[in-house]
């Protein structure tokens, strides 16, 4: 945005206040109005849900005081304020009854962090203003002109249409989320007219979540043309008789009324009277001990170590408010060497592009290089053509050895992986670039150097990258595992979305500079000043996290979940996605054949039923038929009108004998087998290496679980006859078999463990059938001889326990009624006691701490444990009672992953580890080496908890060996 100079004013003997033009001297240069309740509405939707241990939900606050901090910190702003609403009843309201009638009220997670917002702004030590009667925009508008009147540039922190009425030569705005500004040009884009016109404009549109009425039937776009042909809205009205369209003419000359009060309702008072002095407004030096008492409080770790870990005065500590017209005084930002002993303080600098370097020849490699090695501790990362790491080109490495201290080296631009000169714009230069082979040459050594630590985000695929051109990356540390070891759970980890919760920093998306859709350009295209900026920031970023993050995890001791489990299990992994599963293509086209015959079987049956033909796909005529024309009760509509026809809705209806519904889900459950798998998994197949490479998500559960993507080879159904076919397909090589080995009943089995249940306990170690003692316990009948159906009830009460199944779910699953269904539950846990109590255990803890945590200390954060919501609340209960089960059983699988693959590279067996399915791992395997591997791979994953933990029940591990993956299980 412009900035304007303030121009000197003739001396008066009082300071600028809100009733008058500011006189004398202005009290400072450049003044920031932060929206703090349009913020905080705007920060809540945008950043992810957080909680303090305690439940109070402050997302919303800790996005407040990384906008807050950066502000002060990362601007040259001299005056200062956050400007709230004072409630939701104002003089609009006189003017229009219904004026925001129709608003709903605040999401329950929200109430709570209004009064945190405007302690974080006292904390801060700057200036929090509302006016009764008023909005917050009224205040806005008042400080505005007075600032504008004193020759004071003005940014409005916000992003809010309404405020835009107010930018003009020297007041600007800007969006805190996206830190884009927003100047004339940006309000024309919106609105279609100048900034001047807005309120013309909006007083036709009206607004709909204000419930300003405006003119029915005329919007944003036609405002603007109808403002732009006549001028303001006074003269449209005068002359509405002239307009040609008849509908329009006849609208507007209706609704006359309705457009000039709603002009009343949307102009901003800019006199709001008796508000505090604008130079007031003077920004006020920091109160280091009241903003780290508040970060204390609220458990703002990453601020609180930004804050209080004896780095250099910030400029949010030593500004101070001018006296005489000087310019405040300003500290230089800390200078420190980046080694391994960088402060936090530096990590969070403000992030500053023009220093990044763009390395285009040897000896400016060799200088990066050498100061990487010297200092032992480098950030990296890679830009490639795509995001399938089996595909991909490398196209250029970024690194990092500090804040602002990166590099971009890039190696194919052009679409040339030879390097050398290319005409990528710039002015008409021509940018060189090293000849790819020769850069990787002079790399490799300090990429696999053991006394130089690398640091990537995400790192395994920049593994994969690389190892595709010979290069290995060792020793590692991922920011992502780390993020996902301290906080799993409690947000996502990706970069993003990091960089704006630990740094309050907006990092350049990948559709900034590759485009989006049918436009999108691959990064070798890129111009080299973009793809600098681009890349060297991710590899800036990457290393300011782990400066905050890694000391963390000894300060929270969860050294041993990253270091045994997380770290060594990215190579594994990435070693697993390259090996892939052969998929046989012939079998896969048998069963998409056999699928689409069995499907249109099925829908001429269910048009049969039915009575007519419609689309059993569209959920919409699907309801109808059931509920309106074969009058099925149990029919619910949604908000749009149509009936609910899910899962949860069907399965009633067939329970109850419902020919249609069993056989819609029988549809269902064969048009998804054959979409998802017998048809997409031949898509799916890598023509270089004739198999399908899952990606497998690291950080991506609660519990700690791995997820599978591209395709989702977790998720094939194998209570099923037609999901086991799909099993069939996936094959070994000519002279290999498949070995899947699996955990038997180990989410039992820990259950006994972690509620310390003794009688299972005992159970699980004399090798009793579990369902049928629990038959016996519960319905009291002698495990001999025992009806099966009965055995298959205790079974689903083991299971269903596990994930906190209701009475209503159990009831369902048995075939039994939902009071009986409690009873058994009730029976069930008045037995096994330490069941009850271990649940009321977890839930304590989650309310408490908002986490809970596996036996091996893995942190499962859990979202809603203290909603108000009682359906949220609930379900986050029963989160907290599966978590330490599912979470301990993932740990072990997990080490059991890493063990198994240290013992293969260290013996001569061939054997390649190639899916994990939860408690399952499959392998490829020499015919010869069968069973030998899988006597080893079992007693490892029997032995896995060992030496750090001692279980009282033992782990058993089961093995299949066939030539298909359904002939293995």
């Amino acid at each position: 945005m412009a900035k304007k100079s303030p121009t000197p004013l003739p001396a008066s003997p009082g300071p600028a206040s809100p009733g008058n033009a500011a006189t004398g001297a202005p009290p400072f240069r450049h003044l920031y109005l932060v929206d703090g309740s349009g913020f905080i509405f705007r920060a809540f939707h945008a950043l992810p849900p957080l909680t303090r241990p305690d439940g109070t939900p402050v997302g919303a606050v800790l996005g407040f005081c990384n906008i807050l901090l950066k502000l002060l910190d990362g601007t040259d702003c001299d005056g200062i304020a956050v400007i709230f609403d004072a409630g939701r009843k104002t003089f609009r309201n006189d003017l229009y009854p219904d004026y925001k009638a129709h608003r709903p009220e605040p999401p329950p997670e929200l109430i709570p962090q209004f009064a945190l917002v405007r302690q974080a702004t006292e904390a801060f030590n700057v200036k929090g203003i509302d006016a009764a009667n008023y909005e917050a925009d009224d205040l806005i508008a008042t400080y505005a002109r007075l600032a504008n009147e004193a020759g004071i540039q003005v940014t409005i922190v916000s992003s809010d249409k309404d405020l835009m009425q107010l930018v003009r030569d020297g007041v600007g705005m800007l969006d805190p989320i996206k830190a884009k500004p927003i100047g004339p040009a940006e309000v024309f884009e919106k609105f279609g007219v100048n900034p001047d016109k807005v309120i013309e404009v909006q007083a036709l549109a009206g607004d709909s979540v204000d419930n300003v009425p405006g003119v029915p039937g005329i919007g944003i776009k036609t405002a603007a043309q109808l403002i732009t042909e006549y001028g303001d809205l006074d003269t449209l009205l005068a002359r509405a008789g002239e307009i040609k369209q008849p509908k329009r003419r006849e609208t507007l000359l209706a609704n006359a009324d309705k457009a000039r009060i709603s002009r009343d309702l949307v102009r901003l008072k800019d006199d709001v009277p008796d508000a505090p002095d604008l130079a007031t407004l003077a920004r006020r030096a920091l109160d280091r001990d009241k903003l780290l008492a508040f970060l204390s409080e609220n458990q703002f770790r990453s601020l609180l170590q930004r804050m209080s870990n004896g780095q250099a005065p910030t400029k949010a500590e030593t500004a101070a408010p001018r006296q005489d017209g000087a310019a405040a005084p300003q500290a230089s930002p800390p200078t420190t060497s980046a080694g391994p002993s960088v402060a936090a303080a530096a990590a969070t600098q403000p992030i500053d592009r023009s220093k990044y370097e763009l390395v285009q020849d040897m000896p400016a490699l060799e200088r990066w290089i050498a100061q990487a090695t010297g200092q032992g501790l480098v950030a990296i990362d890679t830009e490639t053509t795509g995001l399938d790491s089996m595909r991909a080109e490398l196209v250029g490495v970024s690194m990092a050895l500090g804040p602002n201290r990166a590099c971009y080296i890039p190696l194919a631009h052009g679409g040339s992986a030879k390097g050398g000169e290319l005409d990528l714009g710039g002015g008409g230069e021509r940018p060189r670039q090293i000849p790819l082979k020769d850069a990787l040459a002079a790399l490799k050594p300090m990429l696999a150097d053991p006394a130089v630590l690398k640091i990537g985000h995400n790192l395994k695929y920049d593994l994969q990258i690389l190892g595709r051109y010979g290069v290995e990356v060792t020793p590692i540390d991922d920011t992502m595992l780390i993020s996902y070891v301290i906080e799993g759970g409690s947000h996502g980890h990706g970069m993003d979305e990091l960089s704006s919760l630990l740094l309050g920093h907006q990092t350049i998306k990948f559709s900034e500079v590759c485009g989006t859709g049918k436009d999108q350009i691959t990064f070798d295209r890129v111009p080299l000043d973009k793809a600098l900026d681009y890349a060297a920031e991710d590899a800036d970023v990457t290393f300011r996290f782990h400066q905050m993050l890694k000391p963390r995890l000894v300060a929270e001791h969860l050294v041993s979940v990253y270091e045994t489990i997380e770290r060594p299990l990215t190579a594994v992994v990435g070693q697993m996605e390259k090996a892939g599963v052969l998929v046989d293509r012939a079998e896969l086209a048998r069963l998409s054949k056999d699928f689409a015959e069995r499907l249109v079987e099925l829908e001429k049956g269910i048009h049969k039923v039915a009575g007519e033909a419609f689309n059993i796909g569209s959920p919409k005529q699907l309801g109808e038929v059931l509920f309106d024309r074969m009058g099925l009760k149990g029919g619910i509509k949604t908000k749009t009108g149509a009936y609910q026809t899910n899962s949860d809705v069907l399965e009633p209806l067939a329970a109850e004998g419902h020919e249609i519904a069993q056989r819609v889900l029988d549809w269902r459950q064969l048009a998804k087998l054959k979409s998802t798998y017998s048809d997409a998994l031949v898509e799916q197949i890598n023509p270089d290496t004739g198999r399908v490479h899952t990606s497998f998500a690291l950080a991506a559960t609660t519990t700690g679980r791995l997820s599978s993507t591209d395709p989702n080879l977790q998720n094939i159904p194998i209570r099923t006859e037609e999901g086991r076919k799909i099993r069939k397909a996936f094959i070994a090589r000519k002279g290999w078999k498949l070995l899947s080995v699996d955990y038997s009943q180990i989410e039992l089995r820990l259950v006994a463990e972690i509620a310390k249940i003794d009688t299972l306990q005992q159970a699980f170690r004399e090798g009793t059938d579990i369902h049928a003692l629990t038959a016996s316990q519960v319905f009291g009948v002698p495990i001999k001889g025992m009806d099966p159906m009965v055995r298959r009830q205790a079974k689903a009460i083991n299971f269903g326990i596990i994930y906190g199944i209701s009475g209503f779910g159990l009831a369902q699953q048995i075939g039994v009624t939902p009071g009986e269904a409690n009873a058994y539950i009730k029976a069930y846990l008045d037995r096994y006691a330490g069941i009850r109590e271990y649940m009321e255990r977890m839930k304590a803890e989650c309310h408490q701490r908002g986490y809970v945590e596996t036996l091996f200390g893995r942190r499962c954060h859990i979202q809603g444990a203290n909603d108000r919501n009682m359906a949220r609340r609930s379900f986050a209960e029963r989160q907290a009672i599966n978590a330490p089960i599912q979470g301990t059983a993932a740990d072990i699988i997990k080490r059991a992953m890493v063990q198994v693959a240290d013992r293969l590279a260290g013996t001569s067996l061939k054997a390649e580890m190639l899916l994990q399915v939860h408690d399952e791992l499959l392998f490829e395997v020499p015919e010869k080496e069968v069973e030998e591997t899988s006597a080893m791979v079992r007693s490892i994953m029997e032995q896995a908890t060992r030496p750090v933990l001692e279980l009282s029940v033992p782990l058993v591990a089961e093995a299949g060996i066939g030539s298909t993956w359904a002939d293995a299980h």
